[in-house]
């Protein structure tokens, strides 16, 4: 009976030791969360806060964003979700309990909770952010009529470049209205003189190195300096690029 009571007493101790680590553990699981006036009279976080605390036993006090706090809804952070005309983002700082409270955020669970809400039946946020595309258009400063000279002048021997010389290129080169069409124009017009077959008969001034003696260029040089290319470049981009129908696929694409 000694033994057992012995083995039962070991048990009990063991159990209590436990449940104290758990209740430390969670005592342990908490941060203090800084959010607008607006956000949380909207009730959200009203209505998301428990539903996390529930799952993690994580317990979250709100507090205004001029009081110190672990965590933040505000201007910077992982963007959460979009409502009331403001895209709002959570920063979760160092502490590792609002860091798990990002991840919920991010997570389906927690993308799903923030669908959810509603007020008089209509829903007040999302967790689907639109990102506007803001596309830069870059312009070159070059003189656009001494660009299409100086490409009449070396690039026409095999591109149609204008309506100047459609009669008189190779064929089998793709025009400027053509190549105007790719997505990557810029780079291809810019370092055409690494793109073969150029290097074979291009030289630009202060860049290309000087043809190798024993491999004299096949034709008769293309060259020009690199106010000649600007000034391509600005001619180029005046071009409207050719009408093709369906888009063009380069064989990097």
């Amino acid at each position: 009976m000694t033994a057992i009571r012995k083995q039962l007493s070991f048990y009990v101790a063991a159990a209590m030791l436990a449940a104290l680590g758990q209740t430390a553990q969670a005592q342990d699981k908490t941060f203090t969360l800084a959010a607008p006036e607006t956000l949380v009279s909207s009730g959200l976080l009203k209505y998301i806060l428990p539903r996390f605390t529930l799952k993690t036993q994580t317990r979250i006090t709100l507090t205004t964003p001029e009081a110190a706090s672990d965590a933040q809804f505000g201007t910077t952070g992982i963007v959460a979700f979009e409502g009331l005309d403001t895209i709002w983002k959570f920063d979760a700082g160092d502490d590792p309990d609002a860091q798990r409270f990002a991840d919920w955020l991010r997570s389906d669970v927690g993308r799903n909770t923030v669908d959810s809400y509603q007020v008089d039946g209509v829903a007040l946020f999302t967790s689907e952010i639109k990102v506007e595309k803001v596309v830069v258009q870059i312009t070159y400063d070059g003189d656009a009529l001494r660009g299409e000279e100086v490409s009449l002048s070396h690039c026409g021997r095999c591109h149609v470049v204008s309506d100047k010389n459609r009669m008189n290129s190779i064929g089998s080169t793709p025009s400027f209205a053509v190549l105007r069409t790719l997505r990557d124009w810029e780079d291809r017009f810019q370092a055409f003189y690494v793109l073969n077959p150029h290097p074979a008969f291009t030289q630009i001034a202060d860049v290309t190195e000087p043809f190798d003696a024993m491999r004299p260029s096949p034709i008769h040089a293309v060259e020009m300096t690199l106010d000649d290319l600007e000034n391509i470049m600005a001619f180029v981009q005046g071009i409207a690029p050719a009408d093709l129908g369906n888009p063009i696929q380069s064989l990097q694409d």
